[in-house]
């Protein structure tokens, strides 16, 4: 039994909840050393979150079997001192000598009480710094108190005991002794305090040591992907150098073989439409020599004819003659019309003076010739160190891309200036085309004429790229190596060597 399919249902597996989905985009949009430093980090904090989870419970145990040893000796304590002071002093001296008896005892307070509950000031003696014994208020600077939040999950309940002091059989007063955990709870923070600080200083060094090591590591992939860029814009030549892992050093190899096989490929592609498009040009050739030696003479022929047929009229009478007359002039006026036609499929198949002139002189005719049909625009040609031909595909495609670079400044750009400039070197011929036009749709498909020329000029190894900005004009730039450069370049291969 099928199911019935809603269109535009969301399947279950996935989340209707897209709140998630930036947070998702921008962890993908990091680079993994960032994503494994992330992690790391992560980690860090959980563990740090563990470990301080058991120093507070830790703390918390010992403050508590401290605090309960303080007040079973600071009892014991209080309780002789009161058996000696009843021995030594007078009753009515007793209790305010008793707190010259005390001595400070850590984590407890002692509080000294006559009859009536009055509470007697106990003065503790006064403790003086040992030699070399920091004093207090250095270890006050050292030591910061211990936060309310800290004191809070540490802090054992408040413990009191009261010590009788009768003399005589009656009693005087009473000593109370106070559990006081502050003294202890800051030498726990003081020792968490520091192995927070150490913590964090070994983790921020792991991570500047994690950084600098995942950089390296992943800096083949950093390459791979640079590699990856030069072969998306059919630069096949790049190699890559093989690091030192072995899985990295595995993918290196098949890149580097991959590269050697598109750029085996790329040239045995050139080759072939290299040879397709000379056995074209040939083709175009013989059929311009056809329609130069054939068609040529023969409309010559025709209009011989038609000159003697003219010729021949006048022996006739006036009227026949006149008829006559008129015929030819029609004849003529149909071979004039098919000598332009064979003239224009002459010039569009091959022009008849490339090879015979100058290279810069065919190019600047060509030029004129426009400039005499559009003299609205104007026109500019220069050529710098120019031989006289290089070749016959490498000056048809230089004559084809003239041609179809002021075809289309002409029909489509709308220009009222164009220029055409071309420069040769001992590697290269650059030709350059600019014109103020609107320029180019970057969105509008490109035309059969521009992908034609574009063939051309990559079958021969050379460079074609078309600038061009709506309303800021087109500009044309042609670079077709020369064959001493093609040789050695197809013989080179770029390598992306680490800085």
């Amino acid at each position: 039994m099928r199911e019935a399919v809603t269109v535009g249902a969301v399947p279950a597996h996935v989340p209707s909840d897209r709140s998630a989905w930036p947070a998702r985009a921008y962890w993908r949009a990091r680079t993994l050393r960032t994503q494994l430093l992330s992690l790391f980090i992560l980690i860090e904090l959980l563990a740090a979150a563990v470990a301080g989870a058991v120093t507070i419970f830790n703390a918390r145990s010992a403050t508590r079997v401290e605090i309960a040893a303080s007040m079973e000796l600071a009892e014991l304590w209080v309780k002789e001192a009161v058996l000696l002071a009843q021995r030594e002093a007078p009753a009515d001296r007793f209790l305010a000598d008793l707190s010259s008896q005390l001595r400070r005892v850590r984590h407890v307070r002692i509080e000294v009480k006559d009859a009536v509950g009055g509470l007697l000031e106990v003065r503790p003696a006064a403790v003086v710094p040992a030699p070399g014994e920091p004093s207090a208020w250095l270890m006050s600077f050292v030591s910061a108190p211990a936060p309310a939040w800290f004191a809070a999950l540490i802090e054992p309940p408040t413990e009191r005991r009261i010590v009788p002091v009768v003399v005589a059989g009656a009693r005087i007063g009473s000593v109370e002794v106070v559990s006081e955990a502050k003294d202890e709870i800051g030498e726990k923070w003081e020792t968490t305090s520091v192995l927070g600080v150490v913590g964090l200083g070994v983790t921020i060094v792991l991570i500047g040591i994690l950084y600098v090591l995942l950089g390296r590591v992943l800096k083949p992939l950093t390459e791979l992907a640079a590699g990856l860029a030069e072969l998306e814009h059919q630069r096949y030549r790049v190699r890559l150098d093989r690091p030192q892992p072995a899985e990295l050093a595995i993918i290196t190899d098949r890149f580097n073989a991959l590269a050697e096989a598109l750029e085996a490929t790329r040239a045995e592609n050139q080759s072939l439409n290299r040879r397709l498009i000379t056995a074209q040009d040939d083709e175009r050739r013989r059929t311009a020599l056809d329609l130069h030696d054939e068609v040529g003479p023969s409309l010559f022929g025709l209009k011989a004819h038609a000159a003697s047929i003219a010729n021949a009229a006048a022996a006739l009478p006036d009227a026949a003659a006149a008829n006559l007359k008129e015929r030819v002039r029609d004849l003529n006026a149909i071979i004039d019309h098919l000598q332009a036609i064979n003239r224009g499929m002459l010039n569009r198949l091959r022009p008849m003076s490339l090879g015979q002139l100058p290279l810069a002189d065919v190019l600047s005719e060509l030029v004129s010739e426009r400039a005499r049909e559009y003299p609205q625009i104007r026109f500019t040609f220069a050529a710098e160190a120019i031989e006289r031909s290089y070749g016959d595909s490498i000056d048809l495609t230089l004559y084809r891309c003239v041609q179809e670079s002021l075809t289309n400044a002409i029909r489509h750009a709308q220009a009222t200036c164009v220029d055409v400039r071309i420069v040769a070197t001992e590697a290269a011929v650059t030709l350059t085309v600019r014109d103020d036009g609107r320029g180019i749709d970057p969105e509008a498909p490109k035309g059969l004429g521009s992908l034609g020329m574009k063939e051309r000029v990559e079958c021969l190894g050379g460079d074609y790229a078309i600038e061009s900005e709506r309303g800021q004009g087109t500009c044309l730039r042609v670079v077709i190596p020369l064959r001493a450069s093609q040789s050695d370049a197809g013989s080179s291969a770029t390598s992306i060597v680490p800085p």
